[in-house]
């Protein structure tokens, strides 16, 4: 029994000095805890963005179509962000051109059709989706400054993206027909005279003709952009961001018959995108 009090005598020092280091360690994490804090405080009131996570959307003005993008991203630094996007878009050529089928025209036989049918694109082989799922980083150039100040950011990345190639169908009237409904739906490929003979078009086909035909082609995309967040709160995300985008496809792709097909394409865009911190 003496040999076990003397042992605790002997090791009580230790015990103390180690009791005393951990309550040193707790202090010593909680004034860097604190500080970090009082940091952060005082950097958000200079006017950084100060969030763990952010959600946007954004409505897409491309030079060569239009789209739409959902974007999430997870904080890092005061100056960093790392991000990843999801967009749906369509691409168009600029000598696209929306034309008005005439009022009325006539069938096989005896029958007339007298309606107005719906706008087409003249020339147009396929309609071409896009989409995209990239992997990227925001990185702060310019705090806000103040409440009604205006942070700027440089968006980069790039990922995969799915294109969606689908034939583009047009109504026209079928002059053999004796039906009451001498209307038909033809592709370029089925009378390529015809489809590019505006006089003998009624309209086009709708967007559910030609779903089951679409061509599934992969490839690869790039974003470069400036992001101009002029959100009032610091939960709120409300920008205009200015970009350039560049996709690139394994075969090439036809749009307009009359020009040529391509597998590279290279736009500049604007978007209108909101969103949320937390």
């Amino acid at each position: 029994m003496k040999q076990i009090l003397l042992l605790i005598l002997a090791f009580a020092p230790f015990f103390g000095i180690a009791q005393q280091t951990k309550a040193q360690l707790r202090k010593k994490r909680a004034a860097e805890r604190a500080e970090r804090v009082n940091q952060l405080i005082k950097e958000e009131e200079d006017g950084a963005l100060i969030y763990q996570k952010q959600g946007l959307f954004a409505f897409k003005f491309n030079t060569d179509g239009f789209g739409f993008l959902y974007e999430h991203g997870k904080y890092k630094t005061i100056t960093k962000t790392n991000i990843w996007w999801l967009e749906l878009s369509e691409k168009k050529q600029r000598n696209q051109q929306k034309l008005q089928a005439s009022p009325s025209a006539s069938g096989g036989g005896n029958t007339t059709v007298y309606s107005v049918g719906n706008s087409f694109v003249l020339g147009k082989q396929n309609n071409f989706y896009q989409l995209k799922l990239g992997f990227g980083q925001q990185r702060l150039l310019g705090n806000k400054g103040n409440k009604n100040g205006v942070a700027v950011s440089a968006i980069y990345g790039g990922g995969v993206s799915l294109g969606m190639e689908k034939p583009y169908y047009v109504q026209v009237i079928d002059p053999t027909s004796t039906a009451d409904n001498p209307i038909i739906d033809i592709k370029y490929t089925d009378k390529p005279n015809v489809f590019l003979s505006a006089s003998d078009i009624y309209g086009s086909s709708g967007f559910s003709k030609g779903l089951s035909e679409i061509n599934f082609v992969p490839g690869l995309q790039t974003r470069l952009a400036l992001r101009f967040d002029y959100g009032r709160y610091r939960d709120a995300l409300s920008a205009i961001e200015l970009g350039l985008g560049a996709d690139f496809y394994s075969k090439k792709i036809q749009i307009m018959a009359i020009s040529p097909a391509q597998n590279f394409f290279f736009n500049a865009y604007v978007a209108l995108e909101f969103g949320k911190r937390h």
